[in-house]
């Protein structure tokens, strides 16, 4: 076994390089972006030769998947990296996908954000592997990210399901020392012979659904005695019982002794799950004499909740549901010891011992100089022209996920709305036929691609007052300067293929000096009562840093 020393995110990736990888698609996004950058990193050709396999961002998580059923279906392997909230996006062929004959194995890695490091909730993708009857396999370090991305291909293939494979901003971002395993072939090209197992027409799509819960027999065979679900009864205290998953078991083990020596030297009796579907019998082998349970898991309460349906008798369950854990937020060595009742550790902030300083709030901002910031003063600039003009409020600026979302927060202050990919241009239009004279989206280049061209059609069908504004900075900036799918100069002739009219699809360089003949543009457009589209266009400072960088070393990336 060789060692080396990766982040999460990596070893998920060279996990599946080692599981013999032939395709993997993606869209970035925090914490999940480095397992395909190192995909792409380490991608052997462009092409599926022998030894080869493909690596490569798409226009978003939908799409993503898509292809890579397209790759199962050749009886090749793929994965499909994502963030939590992309997996909303890619919702549509993930639940119908767990109905399919799955050929090739397909995984799904999914990185959550507990704690909302750089998303826009919390929410937590056992909930989806639940929903869609599929297997999750939920590592606790970067040991386990790499052996359950293998593990999770030979699943996928046994059970002919997609598996999902959990992944959490604080494993996805620490290294560690991993011990690696021999590359093992990749699948030959062998298309699924079946093809009604691919077709989900009604007829077969019934006859599908019947096959996915009868795997769910199996499954839950295969979850209770997989390793990674230990249970720990021997010599154990069973008037405490305690359940773990995820990181959270490396929590509870670093406050394990000093529990142990609070009970008199008795050690609790304990169950870690980390591959779902729920290990059933081990739970109820864990709670059948125990007083009470508590529960331990990293993001929302999905074993606690499920516990109610599971027990038979009743039992105190004691986790996030009651506050006993913290229902918010990530959890650390410090958040798991209050929910066990443990004093503060010395030297910790809530402890009395040390004092430290509050530390100012530090909100995110655009980075000085970017581009961004010269477009947002000049649409603030036409705003506060216009909105007093009516003797009301008559705008409403929808911005989008992303760099320009940034703009919300001083000295710019201009977004009203910031909620999902693609929802400004929606919002925008929506908020024109409620009556809102000045309708405005905000939206950037990568975004506009992502989800922003379908709404636009609406709007354009409906010939909708509004206007677009697309902040083109010629990368996907926030997640570290991934190229967008379609270069600049491909965005007018592609709006104007919409439907758009040309008079109305205006290009601006987004520079500070141009701020009042600009604004002079912008609002002759936002007064226009139609559609139209502005476009700011001006390159990302740290795309142009690495760019330049890049052909100093006369190398492309």
């Amino acid at each position: 076994m060789k060692e080396q020393a990766l982040l999460g995110d990596e070893a998920a990736a060279l996990g599946a390089i080692h599981a013999g990888l032939s395709a993997a698609y993606g869209y970035p996004g925090t914490p999940s972006t480095e397992i395909m950058e190192y995909l792409i990193e380490n991608a052997q050709g462009s092409a599926l030769a022998p030894g080869a396999f493909l690596a490569s961002w798409c226009v978003n998580e939908k799409t993503a998947l898509e292809a890579a059923l397209g790759v199962s279906f050749a009886g090749k392997r793929a994965m499909v990296t994502m963030k939590h909230v992309g997996l909303n996006v890619a919702s549509d062929p993930f639940m119908n996908g767990a109905l399919l004959g799955i050929k090739g194995g397909l995984v799904i890695a999914v990185a959550d954000d507990p704690g909302m490091h750089s998303s826009q909730n919390e929410q937590d993708s056992r909930f989806y592997a639940s929903f869609a009857m599929v297997p999750c396999l939920e590592p606790r370090n970067q040991q386990e990210a790499y052996t359950m991305t293998r593990e999770a291909f030979d699943l996928s293939e046994k059970f002919q399901v997609p598996v999902l494979l959990r992944m959490t901003t604080r494993l996805s971002h620490a290294r560690a020392q991993i011990k690696t395993e021999p590359e093992r072939a990749r699948n030959p090209l062998s298309k699924a012979g079946d093809k009604t197992q691919w077709m989900l027409l009604p007829a077969y799509a019934r006859r599908n659904y019947i096959s996915l819960i009868e795997k769910q027999r199996g499954l839950l065979e295969w979850s209770v005695v997989h390793p990674s679900n230990k249970l720990e009864l021997e010599g154990r205290d069973l008037s405490l019982a305690v359940i773990t998953s995820g990181l959270g078991g490396n929590y509870y083990e670093e406050n394990l002794e000093d529990l142990v020596k609070s009970r008199g030297g008795k050690t609790p009796a304990r169950l870690h799950i980390g591959a779902y579907p729920l290990p059933e019998a081990s739970i109820l082998r864990l709670c059948e004499k125990a007083d009470r349970v508590i529960v331990i898991e990293e993001g929302q309460p999905v074993i606690e909740e499920r516990l109610r349906g599971i027990l038979t008798h009743s039992i105190t369950v004691n986790g996030k549901l009651d506050g006993t854990v913290s229902r918010t937020g990530e959890l650390d060595p410090d958040v798991v010891r209050l929910g066990l009742a443990l004093p503060p550790r010395p030297g910790v902030l809530n402890s009395g011992t040390v004092s430290l300083p509050k530390l100012p709030g530090r909100p995110p901002q655009l980075c000085t100089g970017c581009p961004h910031g010269d477009s947002y003063e000049t649409i603030k600039k036409v705003i506060q022209e216009l909105d007093p003009a009516e003797g009301h409020p008559n705008t409403a600026i929808n911005s989008d996920i992303g760099c320009y979302a940034l703009g919300a927060t001083p000295p710019y202050s201009v977004p009203e709305s910031i909620v999902c990919m693609g929802a400004s241009v929606g919002m925008a239009r929506g908020a024109a036929e409620a009556g809102i004279k000045y309708a405005i989206g905000v939206i950037g280049d990568s975004t506009f691609l992502h989800s922003g061209i379908p709404p636009l059609i609406d709007a354009i069908i409906a010939d909708t007052p509004m206007t677009l504004i697309i902040l083109d900075n010629s990368i996907v900036a926030m997640t570290g300067c991934q190229q967008t799918m379609i270069g600049s100069d491909k965005f007018t002739p592609l709006i104007l293929g919409l439907g758009i009219k040309s008079e109305h699809l205006v290009e601006l360089e987004a520079k500070r000096q141009l701020l009042e003949e600009n604004a002079v543009k912008l609002k002759k457009e936002i007064e226009y009562p139609g559609l139209s589209v502005v476009i700011f266009k001006r390159e990302c400072l740290e795309a142009f840093r690495k760019r330049r960088k890049a052909e100093t070393q006369g190398g492309s990336k």
